[in-house]
């Protein structure tokens, strides 16, 4: 009897503890929703992020993006050499100021790559990553269920993985969330997940404007062998 006690307790506790590993995936983008964006306001509202952008062996590049999605808007300020670069793009609408001038030789647009192509990946780019986990929902988007415990760089962290719809990406993603409070405290993509080729981002630190909450810096690296590929810190957000 006491051995079939023992053994009854040992399944219990090996199935609460299989339990206790897993969340659904949509309840943990909600709660993480809930912690970055409480009212909602990443939707509607006119942000500002002020950058310094550092590539090992390479100039700090200082960037400002102003961007709302809901108005359909992206403006992107950069100083690089002697250039300040204006480029927007307001409801289809793009286009490019140097130095306060609207007229821009060819060789310069050529120089500092002011296209229409170009100034799309970097909306893309910036609005993804700076508004995450809240770009999760975007149409397209394929969030994997359940979520599971996971040693994220030795921090227990919730993870889920997402991919995507063939005609918005291939590459494969998966997010880490804090256990208790469900801050997204990094991600790890891949181009080809068998061979370890892809990038892995720390989150480090957080901004906070008008209840709104969002990381203060990423670190990125390699995979395959660690290397640092460079920082993004934010200096300055604000939300209105």
């Amino acid at each position: 009897m006491k051995i079939f006690i023992s053994l009854f307790l040992f399944i219990l506790g090996f199935s609460n503890s299989s339990l206790a590993q897993k969340l659904s995936a949509k309840e943990l983008l909600s709660l993480s929703l809930e912690y970055h964006d409480p009212q909602g306001k990443l939707l509607q509202s006119d942000l500002t992020f002020d950058f310094i952008e550092t590539r090992p062996n390479g100039q700090d590049r200082s960037t400002t993006v102003k961007c709302n999605i809901k108005k359909e808007s992206f403006v992107i300020l950069q100083s690089r050499d002697s250039f300040f670069i204006d480029s927007k793009y307001d409801k289809g609408e793009i286009s490019f100021r140097v130095n306060g001038r609207d007229e821009i030789s060819v060789d310069i647009k050529e120089k500092l790559k002011l296209n229409n192509d170009r100034l799309l990946m970097l909306r893309n780019y910036y609005q993804y990553l700076w508004l995450l986990p809240l770009k999760l929902e975007d149409p397209g988007t394929i969030v994997h269920e359940p979520a599971f415990l996971k040693d994220f760089f030795g921090t227990e962290s919730w993870e889920i993985k997402v991919t995507y719809d063939p005609g918005v990406g291939n590459d494969i993603w998966y997010f880490y969330f804090h256990p208790k409070t469900y801050a997204l405290v990094g991600y790890r993509f891949y181009h080809d997940e068998a061979a370890n080729d892809g990038e892995y981002i720390l989150l480090l630190g957080e901004q906070e404007s008008n209840g709104v909450k969002i990381p203060k810096s990423r670190k990125w690296y390699t995979h395959k062998d660690d290397k640092f590929l460079g920082a993004d810190i934010l200096e300055g957000f604000w939300v209105e």
